[in-house]
């Protein structure tokens, strides 16, 4: 039985950024599952994903990018359908870091002075800790998280963007999938949002295979033929 492909989006986004590299694979005759992330807490957010994954019959290979990457890792540790991982430009962490964390031995990326928190706080409830939300404002958006599309395409993506809350950005994994399950790994080498040495250094630390591709932080927007490739070599894995 053929995986079905669990898409999970990361911050900043939607899950129809991802309708490129969906046709793609359903042209290819693959099922594929793209659930909303609710971009409120690690926790809450990867058993929202769990959730989904767990009412999944079969085998599943579950894709990540940017913050869907930390969702995949904490959640696929405790999922016994997941027979892979997949990284776009995210975070594959490890026990006790944080998506911040994680970065801080490398220089910052373009995101860490674009981004603002929201005048408001995020209300607190079930799986959202309150606090301010994040988003990326707005005269540096196309260069920060999406470069390699059209302008206008930026511009919607810019005003219909999901803010995250700060308290995700630091809440540290309890789990690593990756651990005990194969991955892949595709790092953008213009990506201003990661920085691409701290993606390889998740990359090599996981022993994922590991390709480079010319593009943005958004490259499945961009090059949905190629990233939808780049799926089907993990599928064939």
């Amino acid at each position: 039985m053929a995986p079905t492909v669990v898409l999970v989006h990361g911050a900043f986004a939607d899950a129809s950024g991802f309708a490129g590299v969906i046709r793609e694979l359903q042209a290819g005759g693959i099922t594929v599952i793209a659930p909303p992330n609710p971009l409120r807490s690690l926790t809450s957010d990867a058993a929202a994903i769990g959730a989904v994954v767990e009412a999944v019959e079969g085998p599943v290979l579950l894709v990540g990018h940017s913050y869907g990457g930390a969702l995949i890792t904490q959640v696929s540790a405790e999922l016994d359908n997941v027979v892979g991982l997949v990284y776009l430009a995210a975070f594959g962490l490890d026990v006790g870091e944080s998506c911040a964390s994680v970065q801080e031995p490398y220089p910052p990326a373009l995101l860490a002075k674009t981004s603002a928190p929201t005048p408001y706080d995020a209300p607190a409830g079930p799986g959202g800790p309150g606090g301010p939300d994040l988003y990326i404002v707005e005269p540096q958006f196309r260069e920060t998280f999406c470069a390699d599309v059209a302008v206008d395409v930026a511009a919607t993506m810019y005003v219909t963007q999901r803010p995250l809350t700060l308290a995700a950005l630091t809440e540290n994994a309890t789990a690593a999938g990756w651990k005990t399950k194969p991955s892949w790994f595709l790092i953008p080498e213009h990506d201003n949002a990661i920085a691409p040495a701290a993606q390889r250094f998740m990359a090599e630390r996981m022993g994922a295979t590991i390709e480079t591709i010319a593009g943005s932080h958004t490259v499945f927007i961009a090059q949905p033929v190629a990233v939808a490739g780049f799926i089907h070599q993990a599928l064939a894995g």
